[in-house]
């Protein structure tokens, strides 16, 4: 059936009132910073009833494009590459939980995009960022014993790679795949035992991008992931 022989489908007010509030803010009627209008000035102007307009106001916070808070106004947010992935984050979990294929699939993502993210590195890392990635390094193995904190700043280490970058969105990935990788990473730690590897690894990793080679660094960054990757596998096979 084509498009012009479909039946007409009324919206529901709710719908509705979400497309025009939506329009506002992609109009730049309503900036980020700015509160939205009141449920009154909304019903007035739409001529609709209170149930409408919140149900469109909840519609707007799932997208991520307004703040609601109790006995105040809803706010207009500013829209990030990091604030669109935190409207993923949940699925991504459960994806992952639900699916050993997507969870390799995701670690091979996450080694392809850290190869890039470390030549960027090499190619773009100042002194400052030298500095920032040795006292990451040194945060890490002042947490040896505690695999929570250890964990962190391995996260935070490679977050800096990839912020060297000076691109959002590749921040905002790094941040969205660390993140969701979390569990598997601690779990993997504790098993271990052999975080020591770890700081070696991204001791020389550090040194390679200081060097400013990206094949050194790519090659050493390959090596840290994939023995990682390696030592997880390797522990689901024995407790399989």
């Amino acid at each position: 059936m084509s498009l012009l022989n479909e039946p007409i489908v009324r919206k529901k007010l709710s719908d509705e009132v979400f497309a025009r509030l939506k329009l506002l803010i992609e109009n730049g009627e309503l900036k980020a910073g700015d509160d939205m209008p009141s449920e009154r000035e909304l019903m007035e102007r739409f001529g609709v009833g209170r149930p409408a307009i919140r149900e469109a106001m909840q519609a707007l916070a799932g997208k991520g494009l307004v703040e609601i808070s109790h006995g105040e106004r809803a706010k207009v947010l500013q829209v990030t590459a990091e604030s669109i992935f935190r409207q993923v984050d949940l699925p991504a979990k459960l994806m992952l939980s639900g699916s050993s294929d997507s969870l390799e699939h995701l670690k091979s993502a996450r080694i392809f995009f850290e190869r890039g993210m470390v030549r960027e590195a090499a190619a773009k890392a100042t002194a400052q960022d030298i500095k920032e990635l040795r006292a990451l390094l040194d945060r890490q193995s002042q947490s040896l014993g505690d695999s929570e904190a250890f964990i962190n700043a391995d996260m935070a280490f490679h977050q800096h790679i990839a912020q060297i970058s000076g691109n959002p969105i590749f921040a905002a990935v790094s941040s969205a795949m660390l993140g969701w990788l979390k569990s598997y990473h601690t779990e993997m730690l504790i098993w271990t035992g052999r975080e020591n590897f770890t700081l070696v690894e991204h001791e020389e990793i550090i040194r390679a991008i200081e060097k400013g080679d990206a094949d050194i660094a790519e090659k050493a960054m390959i090596k840290h992931l994939e023995r990682s990757r390696a030592l997880y596998a390797m522990r689901n096979h024995k407790t399989s």
